[in-house]
């Protein structure tokens, strides 16, 4: 998920379009590290945010605003001094350049015309937001770097602006074959990284995609590689670098499992492409697509899929929104996930030592039957013998017992019965010790796919208060209970059937015996912890093919079992499914089911927002 050169490029096409010609109409600094630009165009106002923060620099359109504080900061007040009420006369980057210039002219105390340009870096922990003079020279920057930070360059007021050259690299829009080879070459690497760490503005995704499509194997040595392969690598190159040229963008991000994992200017046929879409190459003529275009969405065979954007603003704001609730929910769930890893790991270990346990009670029946075979045949013992052959009238087959010779054969006997007693004694104990045990290692596993599927604090809060039920987390004063507002999953099936999706147990308790009915269908992952899956029936006789796939496609998606090719899942009419007496939170017993084995992608399926 690079913020790379060609994103760059897309970013720039996209201002260049909307932003040319505008005024700054105010100009606002909500965060140390941030701007927000708001520009008065005659199609309506446009909104530019600019971010230099090391972990998360940004540039895109947007129409959200941001509150600002009372006290605008310095650099904030000179940008306004400068530049309120000036046009942007030029947005441009700098050849692949993680760059972006925006050129200003303005009119000075005096009445002058003047240029000014607002320079912003998107370089990870070097981002910066520059505003030089109209002869280069910096008059301030949103961070300054001096000499005894940097030793390449300081960024300081009263210096002049240049791009520090830290790295030798080509520029992607202009090397030719000769030179394109001799980079590759030299770097005894696998091909893609000879690809990223040759040419400037070329992300580690973006080179694989580059390998994938020229049909040469990403992790190949460069030194293995044929004529043929550079041959093609180049063909690869010459045609991102005519649609880059060409400003033939279509901005989309790949998903795995659900869940956001790379984003790209180019298709990235490497996760699956969208179809109706083309060829890569035909989805790169194709014209721009209007902002305002609605998503569009491909799979491929494995579940990864693509979805594709109008702008590339619209991308990143979705998907660093999207990335941002997955890490906060994340974070706000460690000290959950540690209560129940802590329990679970502990019980684990207890349950193998007891089935450990269990199994050396497993020669309980050999010293009862020493004892039994001693009472019928110990008159033939010798006085002191330290064993009695005898025949085992359960077997047919001569077996010899261990004897004490301290010991009389009734002694003896009856010290194999008492050990013969204790062994069945404790297991018996242990036969009900391990069933609690793994009772409550599946709930916990239960718990923990629950914390998995979470989006949400509500959704949190409600695990939460499950753990407490349940003693794994103490229960801390008489406080007012916190009210529950999480709700299941809601989706529509294609057929236009409404399923229903626990994002916990308290939720699948509630889904199957509450709020469904004996007709509708209940689905569950196979002997995995998961959700519970309903779908209405709506007085139909019989669901249609296509929905119960899609439930079921929900259920192993909403399981542990995400991820694998194919998870078995259990469905049945509700009317069918019982909770025993006393049974943990989200725990039925079913006899009668069908089954199937699906993939756990539900791409396509409709989510009712909530």
């Amino acid at each position: 998920m690079a913020f790379d050169g060609v994103t760059i490029a897309n970013v720039v096409s996209e201002l260049k379009r909307e932003l040319v010609g505008g005024r700054l109409y105010k100009i606002a600094q909500p965060e140390t590290d941030e701007l927000l630009l708001t520009i008065k165009q005659p199609s309506g106002q446009k909104r530019l945010l600019l971010s230099a923060e090391a972990s998360l620099p940004l540039i895109y359109l947007t129409d959200n605003n941001k509150p600002s504080p009372l006290t605008a900061p310095s650099f904030c007040m000179l940008l306004r001094k400068h530049l309120q009420n000036g046009r942007i006369t030029d947005i441009t980057q700098p050849g692949l350049e993680r760059i972006v210039h925006i050129q200003v002219e303005h009119l000075d105390e005096m009445g002058d015309l003047r240029h000014k340009t607002l320079v912003v870096e998107i370089m990870g922990k070097h981002s910066n937001i520059i505003f030089c003079g109209d002869d280069g020279t910096i008059l301030d920057s949103i961070k300054h770097v001096s000499a005894a930070v940097s030793s390449l360059r300081e960024v300081l007021p009263g210096k002049p602006y240049f791009v520090a050259r830290t790295q030798d690299k080509l520029d992607a829009l202009s090397t030719d074959y000769a030179a394109f080879r001799d980079a590759l070459s030299a770097r005894p690497q696998p091909a893609f990284k000879a690809l990223y760490g040759s040419f400037t503005g070329i992300s580690p995704i973006l080179a694989q995609e580059l390998c994938f499509e020229a049909r040469v194997e990403g992790e190949r040595p460069t030194a293995a590689l044929e004529d043929a392969d550079y041959e093609r690598l180049y063909e690869a190159l010459c045609r991102m670098r005519a649609a880059i040229k060409e400003e033939r963008f279509t901005p989309n991000i790949a998903y795995e499992n659900g869940r956001p994992v790379e984003f790209c200017a180019l298709p990235l046929t490497i996760y699956g492409w969208t179809p109706g879409q083309g060829s890569p190459d035909q989805a790169r003529t194709s014209g721009h697509t209007s902002p305002n275009q609605d998503r569009t969405s491909g799979k491929d065979s494995s579940g990864a899929c693509t979805v594709t954007y109008g702008s590339m603003s619209a991308l990143l704001e979705h998907y660093y929104a999207e990335k941002n609730t997955l890490t906060r929910i994340r974070q706000r769930s460690a000290d959950l996930r540690r209560v129940v890893q802590t329990a679970l790991e502990r019980n684990v270990k207890k349950y193998d030592l007891q089935l450990r346990q269990i199994q050396d009670t497993q020669k309980r029946e050999t010293y009862r039957i020493y004892g039994e075979l001693l009472n019928t045949y110990g008159y033939s013992a010798r006085p002191g013998a330290k064993s009695l052959e005898a025949v085992n009238y359960y077997t047919g087959e001569n077996i010899v017992i261990p004897l004490d010779p301290t010991l009389s054969a009734t002694e003896n006997a009856k010290k194999y019965f008492e050990r013969y007693g204790k062994l069945k004694r404790t297991a018996e104990a242990l036969a009900t010790l391990t069933e609690e045990v793994k009772e409550q290692i599946n709930h916990l596993e239960s718990i923990s796919a629950s914390l998995d599927i979470a989006l949400h604090e509500e959704d949190l809060a409600q695990i939460k208060e499950e753990l407490t039920q349940s003693g794994y987390i103490r229960k801390k004063g008489h406080g007012k209970k916190q009210k529950i507002t999480s709700k299941p999953f809601h989706y529509i099936s294609s057929d236009g059937f409404h399923m229903y999706v626990g994002k916990n147990n308290f939720q699948n308790d509630e889904l199957t015996f509450k709020f469904a009915t004996g007709n509708d269908w209940w689905f569950h992952a196979k002997q995995i912890p998961g959700s519970h899956v309903v779908v209405k029936a709506e007085n139909a006789e019989e669901l249609p093919d296509r929905t119960f796939e899609e439930a079921a496609r929900l259920a192993a998606y909403y399981s542990k079992g995400r991820g694998q090719e194919k998870v078995e899942i259990d469905y049945i009419q509700k009317k069918h499914v019982k909770k025993p007496s006393g049974a943990r939170p989200g725990f039925v017993v079913y006899y009668t089911n069908y089954s199937m084995a699906i993939p756990s992608d539900i791409t396509g399926i409709q989510l009712v927002e909530q």
